[in-house]
């Protein structure tokens, strides 16, 4: 995961649940609702940049093999 992409999520999970806590304690539903949103947008992100670095690594490797198996024939 990219530091720009770990520091977004994190960013988001953190005002999520300080919104969420937020709304518990003043009893704003709606506010409560805004962060766990927020909260889950920060895990989706996450997810999804362990996601895209997955798919870099599968790709550099399958480049390797094909460049390994080129010198060999």
């Amino acid at each position: 995961m990219s530091l720009d992409g770990k520091v977004d999520s994190t960013k988001d999970k953190i005002s999520g649940k300080a919104k969420e806590v937020e709304g518990k304690v003043t009893g704003d539903k709606a506010r409560e609702t805004q962060g766990k949103a927020e909260g889950i947008l920060g895990k989706a992100k996450e997810k999804l940049d362990d996601a895209k670095d997955a798919v870099k690594d599968t790709v550099d490797d399958v480049k390797s093999k094909l460049s390994t198996d080129k010198k060999t024939n």
